[in-house]
């Protein structure tokens, strides 16, 4: 143990900033979330249908655990280059594991099938990085504009995306000593 936070937790610490405690907004097609988790999200972690209350009582440790399984390791973050790492996982949080996974395969030129294995994991190690956080920030931008939530939650979107981008360069820099 060195004291460092792992890429994960890093990770997960910036999704948190993002992802606030309990809401039920009534624009929202997740319905009730806390720490971003949503009420289908944690009945698929969970293996049987929760309540309103099991969301609203979700702890945060909970959270993380969740987004663990579920993203992280779904998307196999661990394996990406640093900065890809967490475009890719934001995008998995707020969009889907499956939906992440496919725009990470269209921008490294690589079938997309929404799978991670050997291919999309070496066309990651190979790609220009900060080229593809960008161009991956690009088609998450287009695809979230289309939705018609936009109007609603368009703004904090793309704050968001814009935020994910900035760190995710930051980390694939060279420089970074993280």
């Amino acid at each position: 143990m060195t004291g460092f936070p792992s890429q994960f937790e890093n990770a997960v610490g910036l999704v948190l900033q993002h992802e606030g405690g309990f809401v039920q907004h009534p624009s929202d097609p997740g319905g009730a979330t806390n720490f971003g988790i949503t009420h289908a999200t944690l009945a698929r972690a969970r293996g049987h249908p929760v309540s309103v209350d099991d969301v609203r009582n979700l702890t945060r440790e909970g959270a993380i655990a969740i987004y663990r399984r579920l993203y992280w390791d779904a998307v196999r973050a661990e394996e990406l280059p640093p900065g890809l790492d967490l475009a890719v996982f934001d995008l998995a949080v707020h969009s889907g594991p499956l939906r992440a996974v496919r725009l990470l395969q269209a921008v490294l030129g690589v079938e997309a099938d929404g799978i991670v294995g050997p291919v999309t994991l070496a066309a990651a190690r190979r790609a220009d990085v900060p080229q593809a956080i960008g161009r991956l920030t690009s088609m998450r931008l287009r695809f979230l504009r289309r939705l018609a939530t936009w109007p609603v939650f368009g703004r904090g979107w793309q704050r968001r995306v814009l935020g994910t981008e900035r760190e995710a360069l930051r980390l694939a820099s060279p420089s970074s000593t993280d």
